[in-house]
This record gives structure tokens, sequence and C-alpha cells, in this order.
């Protein structure tokens, strides 16, 4: 019989081999990383009702009509092409119907599962700019739509989170109020509210984690996942990983306790997520764009690492057809990452080579380790097809100056990108890529020192 410990923490001793424990425990890092990232977010906006970001619970919508500035920091890499419209829903009682308006503005309301992949999308390029009332459905509801209803999104977990993006014109007053009244449209009721039926019996509340960052790297780690599982029915794909799991005593029931583990066995775990540390960081280090990292689970499927890396480096990140995103990880000449505090950059698109939207670019860069906007006297954070006043080059090409300090030429101070005075990345986002962007003919040109 296994042995158990006071909190009911199960570990079976045939799994006391040193090298079985530890690759699961690499394994289940890697698959776990995400889920851990997106409880971070969910715990702040939906359970610390004194966190500023906080969104007032489960099934209500925050909306941001103002862009991004470097104070905002409910993700990494945020952007401030489309302000965001964030909800989370528990689908364990029932389903919630996702109400949107006709609008020719393009817009997309993602609904990601616990471990951020995507059950389906609401927006101008998956529904269409007409008005609709959208379904979304957990593992445990079997039932059929009603009437009405224009398209069913099922997610695999019972913790959902949307996301939502819209596009920006700006921040001047009339284009915020514009946004705004978009935004407001964006709406959410349980589903006996929208059919007039009676009010099921609520799901019994849980009590949840608070969360702690230093968990990530420690065996604390495995008491959040054994939590988040309850949430997330076993998938046939994973079921190995998820017994290696349950011998380990994570077996989604949030009783999982590390300091009644085996010594031999807890220092197994621990040089088991030491691995998957450095694989994600060599994973991470080797990405330059973000074909591959995020879409829906029959796209995605078992590739965890590099479910991983979208968190890491882009979290909430759009699949490709939605949104193309190109990262700027070194210069032409090396510099990895690049450093804005030794010498400036700059990105030269050629008269026929500016990227191929369907909707907008932009290029945005970001302070590093953090991945935050730049703070700068312009308040400018990206730029793009929709940015005023850039002067083209001679030829009709475009270059744009990734610099600490603004240019001294006027020409060049119109297309200045304010970069920090230390290290950074620069992300191009392509929103409706064309077929060029997708298939490898269209290619990002190289960052180089100036």
């Amino acid at each position: 019989m296994p042995d158990a410990g006071e909190s009911g923490t199960m570990v079976n001793p045939a799994l006391v081999d040193p090298d079985t424990v530890r690759a699961t425990a690499a394994r289940a890092w890697i698959r776990g990383w995400p889920m851990l990232q997106n409880y971070r977010t969910l715990f702040t906006q939906v359970l610390d009702d004194a966190d500023p970001r906080h969104v007032g619970g489960f099934g209500v919508f925050r909306h941001y009509p103002h862009p991004f500035t470097p104070a905002d920091t409910d993700v990494v890499t945020p952007n401030n092409d489309t302000p965001y419209s964030w909800a989370w829903l528990d689908l364990r009682t029932e389903p919630w119907v996702l109400s949107v308006p006709a609008t020719d503005r393009y817009y997309v309301l993602p609904v990601h599962e616990l471990d951020t992949v995507y059950a389906g999308f609401v927006g101008s390029r998956s529904t269409g700019p007409e008005a609709g009332d959208h379904l979304v459905a957990g593992p445990d509801w079997h039932g059929e739509p009603p009437p009405g209803i224009s398209s069913v999104i099922r997610a695999a977990t019972r913790l959902v989170g949307i996301v939502g993006r819209t596009r920006s014109d700006g921040a001047a007053p009339d284009a915020v109020r514009e946004l705004e009244a978009i935004q407001r449209a964006y709406r959410l009721r349980p589903l006996h509210e929208y059919t007039g039926a009676p009010e099921p019996e609520p799901a019994p509340q849980p009590v949840w984690p608070v969360w702690r960052e230093e968990a990530l790297d420690t065996v604390e780690f495995f008491s959040y996942l054994d939590f988040l599982l309850g949430f997330f029915p076993v998938l046939p794909a994973e079921a190995e990983l998820r017994g290696r799991l349950t011998d380990l005593g994570v077996d989604g029931r949030g009783e999982f306790e590390p300091a009644v583990l085996p010594l031999a066995v807890r220092a197994e775990i621990e040089r088991g997520i030491a691995d998957g540390k450095a694989e994600l960081a060599r994973a991470a280090a080797r990405t330059e764009s973000s074909v591959g990292l995020f879409g829906t689970r029959d796209r995605i499927g078992t590739r965890y690492l590099d479910q991983a890396v979208g968190a890491l480096t882009g979290l909430y990140g759009l699949p490709v057809e939605e949104a193309w995103y190109g990262a700027w990880q070194a210069d032409s000449e090396g510099e990895r990452p690049p450093d804005a505090s030794r010498h400036g950059h700059l990105l030269r698109f050629p008269p026929d080579g500016l990227p191929p939207a369907r909707y907008f670019w932009s290029v945005t860069v970001y302070s590093l380790p953090g991945r935050r906007l730049v703070d700068n006297a312009l308040d400018r954070y990206a730029i793009g097809d929709r940015t005023p006043g850039l002067v083209r080059d001679p030829d009709g090409g475009l270059t744009l100056y990734l610099c600490h300090e603004r240019p001294a030429d006027p020409d060049r101070a119109a297309n200045w990108l304010p970069a920090p005075d230390g290290p950074f990345t620069a992300v191009l986002r392509v929103y409706g890529p064309d077929e060029a962007v997708l298939d490898g003919r269209w290619t990002p040109p190289p960052l180089d020192p100036c």
C-alpha cells in the first residue's frame, strides 16, 4: 500500500527510483507552468479583491479602454494595439452566454482553458462583424444549446478565461469613448438567465490557495498544480503523465503536501524542477516567432514545451491565424539581448517589405527581464501602420529607430521607438497576417545596430 502523510499525500514507493521521479517532475513542471501562470492572473483578478487588478469575480468583464502604460502589469509583453477586456468563468454549474454587438472594428474574444490553450474564439475573423450570442460550456455539460445561440465553444476545463482585444484608435478622449461603447456591449450571462430557467444549485466553493510567487521554483509548485488539476479532467493524450503524478500524490484532490514527502522523493522532484526550468529557458532563447506556441488543443496537442514557452514569452498570445508575433531576441551582429545602453538600433522595411496584414501591424519595445513597456517622455510604446507622422525613406521604405535617446535628426525622431537604458526585446505583431507571413515567404528585417 502507498504511504500516506498527515494531509493525505500519497506516494508510491515504487516511484522512489531517482530517474523516474526526476523525469516525471521535469515533465510535469513544464506541463504545469502555463497553468500556474494562468492561476497567478486568475487569483489577482478574481479572488483577491484588495488587488487593484481585481475584475469583480467570475462572470464579470473589466475593460481597459485606455492604451497601456508601463504601470500596467497584468500580463507580460502587453500591447497598445488592442486594449483588453478581462473576464473569468466558472463552468462547473452551467454554461455562460457571451453576447457581442455588430461592429466593423477589429476585435477578438478568445476563450482560454486552464492551461492557456484556446477552446474557441468570438471575433472579427472567426465569427464575423455581426451581433451574436455565443455559448461557452465546460466538460460536464452535455445539453443542447437553446434557440438563438450563434456558436458553441466547448472547453476541456471547468475554469476558463477571456482576454479580449478590441482595436484602439489612440488615447484621445473621443477615441477612448468610442472604444468604451463597444466594450460595454460585450455581455456575459449564465445560461439560466439567458433562457429564463430557474437558477441551478451552485457548485461548492473550493479553498483557493493564496498565490505565492516563490512557489514557481520549489516543490510547492506541485501543491498548486494538484489543486488546479481538480478543475481539469484527464485528457486521453496525457493519461500516462497524470498517472505518474498520481503516484507522487498529485491527483487533483488539492491535498498534496511537500512537507510529508520522503526526503529522497523530494530531492529528486527538486532536481526535476531544475531540469524543467533549464529546458524551458533553452527553448525560449531559441524562439523567434509565435508560430506553434498558441492555439486550440487540436492544434497544440501535447507540445507542452511550446505551451510553456508561449506562457513565458507572451502569456495569452493569440494563434498565428489571428495575430502573428515575431521577436528580435538578438541584433544582426549577435548581441543577445540587444542593449540600448550601448548603442541604438534600426529596423529597415524595404518599399515592398512592410508587414502584409489584413487588419494592421505594429512593433513594440519591452525592457528585459520583465518584458514591460518602456517609460518615455513621448508616451510612445509602439509604432505601426496606424502611427501618424512617420517619415518614409526616399525609396518608399520605412526605417524605425529603436534608441534610448531621442534622435537629433527630425526625420529619425519622427520614427523613434524609445528603448530602455539597458537590454530589451522588440515584438512585431501582424493582425490578420497574409499567407506570405504564415508560410515564411515574408520575413521581418534584421535588427541592425546604428
